[in-house]
């Protein structure tokens, strides 16, 4: 359940809480990616630790390894993964359309084969509730049906029209398959076409969903494109309902979202690019100091900058990653510049661990920083 607490003169940025049986979260708020039920290198005490509420599994991936048998007789995904707070779990339609080769889709739902050994499967939508139920989850995702951003308008329209057939489909049967506590969100498509965004806005809208997501975007069109369909979609969402923008995003893309009124985000940007050697510092002539009231952060210069470790320049910068940040990596270990760069250059796995810490606390610490600056009426 989504209260309001704050809603900004300035923009349509809002901050409130959200509310699940596993505690409430403060809006806005960025969900790292646990994917197979591990965030990428790190344990669920250190995610913890470095601010984060809420996180995201894969329903997918969970139901083909290692069965949903096996997380239930665990005690359900929280304690399997051990993790104390709320969890929200994607349908796995997003990955079961990436199979384009291998899935058949029709309004029972969609048949493919599993790219690991080759088995055939069937999601439906009352299967996709049925599991995540199952699993345990705080948020539960409606299955859609997602295209990409060059999708042709014929296409477009008709995943619009089969993502209301299911969503009305699984608002009629959740109750009956839901358990305590557990939230139904439900999913707006459309692509980039205007028209079928407000069509599938409305009758998402119109069903009993606990709250409601935009999909479809971040899936290859231009920040500006994907600005310009927040624009006309977001003002027809319910404001009583939690508004959440899947897939997204780069820092920018977030601050930009939350002005138009988005609450939470989802991406693997800042553990994948950690992965790959790219860590994000702030600007802090841009952003200010933090622990100041009267906090600057409007968005309107490059409030960071991204890093790239593996480049042989850095390879004698013994400066912190970011001087100023109480990340583990930069707070804890006092991992330099030139260290983490001898670590990618020596395939040491701690290389990854250190700028993925950096990383996700980069990115909560700036949900905090953005609730902060919608409070003191900066955005």
């Amino acid at each position: 359940m989504f209260t309001l607490q704050h809603q900004s003169t300035k923009s349509q940025a809002r901050a409130g809480i959200f509310k699940t049986a596993h505690g409430g979260v403060p809006t806005p708020f960025f969900l790292p990616i646990a994917t197979r039920g591990a965030v990428k290198g790190l344990t669920m005490a250190e995610v913890k630790n470095l601010g984060a509420s809420i996180i995201l599994s894969n329903t997918y991936h969970l139901w083909l390894k290692p069965g949903v048998e096996i997380i239930r007789a665990a005690g359900g995904l929280h304690k399997f993964m051990g993790w104390p707070g709320p969890i929200l779990t994607d349908s796995g339609g997003f990955q079961v359309f990436s199979l384009s080769k291998y899935r058949k889709v029709t309004d029972s739902g969609v048949e493919f084969k599993s790219p690991s050994n080759g088995a055939t499967h069937h999601l439906t939508p009352k299967l996709a509730l049925q599991i995540q139920a199952d699993l345990g989850s705080d948020i539960v995702m409606v299955l859609d049906e997602c295209v990409a951003s060059d999708a042709g308008k014929d296409v477009a329209k008709e995943a619009v029209a089969r993502t209301t057939l299911w969503a009305r489909e699984q608002a009629e049967v959740w109750p009956k398959i839901k358990k305590s506590g557990q939230q139904l969100f439900g999913i707006v498509q459309g692509s980039v076409y205007k028209d079928l965004r407000l069509q599938s806005a409305a009758e998402i809208s119109s069903l009993p969903f606990d709250g409601i997501a935009i999909g479809g975007l971040a899936v290859g069109e231009e920040a500006k494109e994907m600005y310009k369909v927040l624009d006309y979609t977001v003002p027809v969402l319910p404001p009583d309902k939690l508004h959440y923008l899947m897939g997204v995003g780069y820092p920018e893309n977030i601050l930009e979202a939350v002005k138009r009124g988005i609450d939470c985000f989802d991406c693997v940007i800042p553990t994948r690019e950690a992965r790959h050697g790219r860590v994000y510092v702030w600007n802090r002539k841009v952003v200010g100091d933090f622990k100041k009231p009267n906090l600057v952060f409007d968005g309107k210069k490059k409030f960071y900058s991204t890093l790239y470790l593996k480049s042989a320049a850095w390879a004698k910068d013994n400066n912190l990653i970011d001087d100023q940040c109480a990340c583990p990596a930069c707070s804890n270990h006092k991992a330099t510049r030139s260290y983490l760069r001898h670590l990618f250059a020596s395939e040491e796995v701690l290389a990854e661990r250190l700028a993925s810490l950096h990383n996700l606390y980069f990115y909560l610490e700036l949900m905090r920083v953005i609730r902060q600056s919608i409070v003191g009426g900066i955005i």
